[in-house]
C-alpha cells in the first residue's frame, strides 16, 4: 500500500503540480485546499498511514500557520509551502520541528520536494549516531534528526560510540561534538575508526565552536568527512547530512554496478573474491564452498535459442539469490555459479544445496510456446588447506563426479 501524504494547498496550480509529483514518487496524494477541510478528512485517518504533510503557511483560514501547527500536532512530519518567504516568516517556520520549508518562487523548488520526499522514505535504513558529552545538545540533534526519519543512537563517549558501532551496522553516519569527550578525542575516535571504514563507507562530520576553527582543519585532515561551526543553523546541518548521505548513497550504485552481473543481476566472481576474502581476515571456523552447474544447458541455447537461454539464466539466478541470501553466492560465468558458506555446519551448507537443487528440478520454465525443466550438478568442499583458490579446485573437481555419476546431485568430500 501506498504512503499517503497529506497536501493542505488552496492554490489548484500548486496543487495539482504537487499531486503529480506524489504520483510519479508512488504516493498517494490526500488533498485539502484549507485547514477545515484537512482537518475533516484527517479524522478519519491515522499518523502512521502518512508519510508526511506538506503545507501551505498562508491558507485562508489559517493565515499565519496555524495549519502547521494542527499537522505537528497530529505527529505528521511537515513540510512548508509559501508563496514569498520574508525573514520574519522564515523565523517563525524554523521555530517548529518542520522536515524543511520551501518557496513557490519557480518550478525549482517542486524537483526539491521530489528529492526530499524520497530522502524520507530512504532515510528510515540509515542509522546517524550523535557522540557529544552533554545530553541536552545530543538530545536536540537527535530531535533533529529523526524528523527526516533517520535511525538514530546516542553516545557520551568514544568508547561507547566504537561498541555501538560494532552492534549496529546500519550506521552510517558518526555526528561528533569534540567539546568535553571524556579520555578519547572526537580526533581520536575519527583515527580508530578510519582503520576499519573508509569514508565512502561511513561519514564523519565534526563539530567545533567558531573559535576552534584550527581543530575543523585537523578534522578533515584526519579523515572527516565534513565539519560545523557552532553555533550551527538547522538548514545548513541538514544540508550537510543530506549531502554525505547521498554521496555515501551515489557511491554505492557505482560499486553495486561494478560488483553485479550484467544479466542476472548477482554479484559476480570479482566481488565474490572480494567478499569471502573479508570473511577469511577474521578466520571463521568453518568454511565451504560449492560450485553450481546447469546440465545440459548448451542444449536448451541450441533447441530454444540465446533468448531462451538469458530467461533460464535470470530465474535461475533468482532461485540462487533466493536460497542463498544468507551467504556470498556469485554467478560465475556462463552457467556456473558458487557459493562460499562461512561458520556454517558441513549438513548445514549440504541442506541449503540440496533444498537449492529439489526446487530447481521441480520449477517449470516457460518461455513464448516452450515449456521444459532444469536441472544442477554441484560440486562441495569443506576442505581450506589451500585457501580459495584450493577450495574452488576441489569443488570443481567434485563437480566434474556430479556430472559423471548422472547430473543432478550433489559430490563432496569423502
Amino acid at each position: 500500500m501506498p504512503h499517503n501524504v497529506l497536501i493542505i494547498e488552496d492554490s489548484l496550480s500548486s496543487m495539482k503540480m504537487m499531486r503529480d509529483l506524489l504520483i510519479k514518487a508512488k504516493l498517494n496524494p490526500i488533498c485539502a485546499q484549507n485547514l477545515t477541510e484537512a482537518k475533516y478528512v484527517f479524522s478519519s485517518s491515522s499518523p502512521e498511514s502518512f508519510l508526511c504533510a506538506i503545507v501551505d503557511y498562508d491558507l485562508p483560514d489559517a493565515p499565519r500557520g496555524q495549519a502547521i501547527d494542527f499537522t505537528l500536532r497530529s505527529f505528521l512530519p511537515t513540510i512548508v509551502v509559501a508563496r514569498h518567504l520574508d525573514d520574519d516568516i522564515r523565523e517563525v517556520i524554523l521555530k517548529k520541528d518542520i522536515i524543511d520549508y520551501i518557496t513557490k518562487e519557480n518550478e525549482q523548488v517542486y524537483e526539491y520536494l521530489s528529492r526530499l520526499l524520497s530522502r524520507l522514505e530512504k532515510n528510515k535504513k540509515v542509522g546517524v549516531l550523535v557522540v557529544d558529552a552533554l545530553r541536552a545538545r545530543r538530545t536536540a540533534m537527535v530531535g533533529l534528526l529523526r524528523r527526516h526519519n533517520f535511525i538514530t543512537f546516542e553516545s557520551a563517549d568514544a568508547e561507547h560510540a566504537l561498541a555501538t558501532m560494532q552492534k549496529f551496522s546500519i550506521i552510517k553516519l558518526l555526528i561528533v561534538d569534540d567539546e568535553g569527550l571524556p579520555r578519547v578525542s572526537g580526533i581520536e575516535l575519527l583515527s580508530l575508526l578510519r582503520r576499519e571504514y573508509k569514508k565512502e563507507d561511513l561519514a564523519f562530520i565534526g563539530m567545533t565552536l567558531l573559535k576552534k576553527l584550527g581543530l575543523s582543519a585537523r578534522y578533515i585532515k584526519s579523515g572527516a568527512n565534513d565539519f560545523l561551526l557552532k553555533p550551527y543553523c538547522h538548514e545548513e546541518f541538514f544540508s550537510r547530512v543530506m549531502q554525505h548521505v547521498e554521496y555515501m548513497e551515489n557511491i554505492e550504485l557505482i560499486r553495486r554496478a561494478a560488483d553485479s552481473d550484467f544479466l542476472t543481476g548477482l554479484p559476480n566472481r570479482r566481488y565474490f573474491f572480494e567478499k569471502v576474502e573479508t570473511h577469511q581476515k577474521h578466520k571463521p571456523q568453518r568454511q565451504a564452498l560449492a560450485i553450481l552447474d546447469i546440465d545440459h544447458f548448451k542444449a536448451i541455447n541450441d533447441t530454444y535459442g540465446h533468448d531462451c537461454g538469458d530467461y533460464s539464466l535470470k530465474e535461475i539466478a533468482k532461485l540462487v539469490a533466493f536460497h542463498f541470501a544468507d551467504f556470498t553466492a556469485a554467478r560465475f560465468g556462463g552457467e556456473e555459479f558458487c557459493v562460499y558458506f562461512a561458520n556454517q555446519d558441513p549438513s548445514h551448507a549440504h541442506q541449503a544445496l540440496e533444498q537449492f537443487r529439489t526446487a530447481l528440478a521441480t520449477k517449470v520454465f516457460k518461455f513464448e510456446k516452450n515449456t521444459f525443466h532444469c536441472t544442477v550438478s554441484i560440486g562441495l568442499t569443506h576442505q581450506t588447506q589451500n585457501g580459495i583458490s584450493g577450495m574452488i579446485r576441489l569443488a570443481d573437481k567434485h563437480l566434474y563426479q556430479a556430472k559423471n555419476n548422472g547430473r543432478n546431485q550433489i559430490a563432496t568430500d569423502s
